[in-house]
C-alpha cells in the first residue's frame, strides 16, 4: 500500500512532478479485493470456472488469478445490460440530473480511495506511482465530473421547418454499449468510455485488458457503492479473441467502442458489419511526428519531444514516435536528446523519484527489442539505450536512434515502447510530406516561434490533434481521435457524447384555426 500526502502537483498529461510527505510505500499484494466478473451488480466466477494470471511487470511475478470470461459470460452480461435499459427500468426512467449525481458520487469515491487505486494501478501496470496518483487517478476523477455535468445538458433543439409543423429533435441513448479498453491507461481509458455512455443514459458491457484487470474491477465495486442500478455497468475480464470477439459480434450490443491496435480495430469493424451493423468508434494506433524547426526554443523542444516519446515508457497511442529535426540544429538537438534520455530515472515504480518503469509484459518487451534490432540492421545509429535494465521485470533503457530513414521499420511501424527515432529534414514542405506519409494520423507536434509557420503546419498535417510548442496535452474538454487508420469518431469533450446518442427527429402537424 502507498501512503503519502500530496502537498502540491501539476495535473497535466505530461508533467507529473510532485512534492510528497511520505510515510510508507509498499505494494498492495495482500490487498487485491476483486478478481471475479462484475455482472448485474454481483461478483461471479466465469461460467467455465477458468482463471488467468495477472503479472507484476516490475518482477514478472504473478499477482493473482482473475476470472476468464468467454461467450457465455458475455451473454449473461449483455442480458443484464439489456434488462437494465428496458422501458420501465429504474435506469431508463431516472432523471438526467440524477445520472449526473451518480457520476459525481463515483468521482467522490475514487477521490476517497485515490491512494489505494494509484498503488493498485502501479502494481498491475508498472507505471511510476507518482504518475498513477497525479495523472491517472487525477484525470479519471476529472473525466467523471466533467461528463456528470453534461448529463442534463445534452439536449436537442427546435427546428423552424416550412409549413404548419412543430419540429424538434431528441438525443436518445443508443442502448447496450460494448466497450473494450487497453492496458496502457486502465483507469483513464475506463473513464473515457464509461463516463459519456452513462451520462447519456446507456448501459455498458466492458471488457478490460487482460494485462491490467485489477483497478477496473475495483472501480466496479465503487460503481455499486455509488448506487448505480443493477445491470447498468458490467465489467468482464478475459481475452480479446474470446470475450472481446463475443462482444463485437453480439446481436444485442447496439454500439461498440474500442481503443487498441489498428489490426484489432479492423477485426471489430468487420465483426460489427457481419452482425447487426452496431455503431463503432475506434481509437487506434499512431506513428505521430514531432517536427522541430530551426527557430524553435531548443530547450523546450528537446524536453517536450523527450516526454512525447518516453512518457509512460513509450506505451502511448499518441506518442511522438517520429522526431523530425531541421538540418541546421539536428546535431545539437540530438546531443541534448541523448543526454536527457541517459538521465531519465529508471527503476522500481513504487519509488517516488522513478520516471521510467517496466514495459507491460514479456510479449511487449520482446517486441520492442525486435524493433531495436531491426533499427540496427537497417542502418540506423544506436546512440543510447537499446538494452535491458536490471535482472528482473520488463525494463528497457530509454533508446535513441540517429540517422533514421523513413523506410526503416522503426520510422514506419508503431513500436509502443521507449525507442525514439530522430530524423533530419531540410525544408518545411519536405517535413510536411514526410510527416503525412503514414497510414496513421492520430497526432502531431510542431515546435517553432513563428506563428505563420505553425499555422501552415496545422492546416497541412493529417492528424486528429496538433500540438504547438507542447505535446500530449489532453483534457477532458478536448476531443481526441484520429485520421486514416488511427480510427474514427472522437472521445472526450462535447464531441465524445455524440457516439453514445441517436438523434430522433419529431414532427407534429399543427392544426390551423380559422380566424
Amino acid at each position: 500500500m502507498l501512503r503519502f500526502q500530496a502537498r502540491c502537483h501539476v495535473p497535466t498529461f505530461c508533467n507529473f512532478v510532485a512534492h510528497y510527505s511520505v510515510t510508507q510505500v509498499e505494494k498492495p499484494l495482500d490487498k487485491v479485493h476483486y478478481t471475479k466478473l462484475f455482472i448485474n451488480n454481483e461478483w461471479h466466477n466465469a461460467v467455465s470456472e477458468k482463471t488467468f494470471p495477472t503479472v507484476d511487470p516490475s518482477t514478472g511475478a504473478i499477482i493473482t488469478q482473475v476470472a476468464e470470461a468467454d461467450k457465455p459470460d458475455v451473454d449473461l452480461a449483455v442480458e443484464a445490460a439489456k434488462q437494465a435499459f428496458k422501458l420501465g427500468s429504474p435506469w431508463r426512467y431516472m432523471d438526467a440530473s440524477q445520472r449526473g449525481q451518480l457520476l459525481n458520487r463515483l468521482a467522490d469515491l475514487i477521490e476517497r480511495d485515490r491512494v489505494y487505486l494509484a498503488s493498485l494501478e502501479t502494481l498491475d501496470n508498472g507505471k511510476p506511482v507518482s504518475m498513477s496518483y497525479n495523472m491517472d487517478v487525477g484525470e479519471t476523477i476529472k473525466i467523471y465530473r466533467y461528463f456528470a455535468g453534461f448529463a442534463d445538458k445534452w439536449h436537442g433543439k427546435t427546428i423552424p421547418m416550412d409549413g404548419n409543423y412543430f419540429c424538434y429533435t431528441r438525443h436518445e441513448p443508443v442502448g447496450v454499449c460494448g466497450q473494450i479498453i487497453p492496458w496502457n491507461f486502465p483507469l483513464v481509458m475506463q473513464s473515457w468510455k464509461l463516463a459519456p455512455a452513462l451520462a447519456t443514459g446507456n448501459t455498458v458491457v466492458m471488457k478490460v485488458a487482460e494485462q491490467t484487470p485489477l483497478s477496473a474491477l475495483y472501480i466496479a465495486s465503487l460503481i455499486k457503492e455509488a448506487g448505480f442500478p443493477p445491470g447498468v455497468v458490467n465489467i468482464l475480464t478475459g481475452y480479446g479473441p474470446t470475450a472481446g470477439a463475443a462482444i463485437a459480434r453480439h446481436m444485442d450490443v447496439d454500439k461498440i467502442a474500442f481503443t487498441g491496435s489498428t489490426k484489432v480495430g479492423c477485426l471489430i469493424q468487420q465483426a460489427a458489419g457481419e452482425s447487426n451493423l452496431k455503431r463503432v468508434t475506434l481509437e487506434l494506433g499512431g506513428k505521430s511526428p514531432c517536427i522541430v524547426l530551426a527557430d524553435a526554443d531548443l530547450d523546450q523542444a528537446v524536453n517536450h519531444c523527450h516526454e512525447a516519446l518516453f512518457f509512460n515508457m513509450g506505451q502511448c497511442c499518441s506518442a511522438g514516435s517520429r522526431t523530425y529535426v531541421e538540418e541546421s540544429i539536428y546535431d545539437e538537438f540530438l546531443e541534448r536528446t541523448i543526454e536527457k534520455a541517459k538521465a531519465r530515472k529508471i527503476g522500481d515504480p513504487f519509488q517516488l523519484e522513478t520516471e521510467h518503469g517496466p514495459q507491460i509484459d514479456r510479449k511487449q518487451f520482446d517486441k520492442i527489442f525486435d524493433y531495436i534490432e531491426s533499427g540496427k540492421k537497417e542502418g540506423a545509429k544506436l546512440m543510447c539505450g537499446g538494452e535491458r535494465h536490471g535482472n528482473e521485470g520488463f525494463y528497457i533503457k530509454p533508446t535513441v536512434f540517429a540517422d533514421v530513414q523513413d523506410d526503416m521499420r522503426i520510422a514506419k511501424e508503431e513500436i509502443f515502447g521507449p525507442v525514439q527515432p530522430v530524423l533530419k529534414f531540410r525544408k518545411m514542405g519536405e517535413a510536411i510530406e514526410r510527416a503525412n506519409n503514414s497510414r496513421y494520423g492520430l497526432a502531431a507536434g510542431i515546435f517553432t516561434k513563428d506563428l505563420d509557420k505553425a499555422m501552415h503546419f496545422i492546416q497541412a498535417l493529417q492528424a486528429g490533434t496538433v500540438w504547438v510548442n507542447t505535446y500530449n496535452m489532453v483534457g477532458c474538454q478536448t476531443p481526441f481521435g484520429g485520421y486514416k487508420m488511427s480510427g474514427n469518431g472522437r472521445e472526450l469533450g462535447e464531441d465524445g457524447l455524440k457516439a453514445y446518442t441517436e438523434v430522433k427527429c419529431v414532427t407534429i402537424k399543427v392544426p390551423q384555426k380559422n380566424s
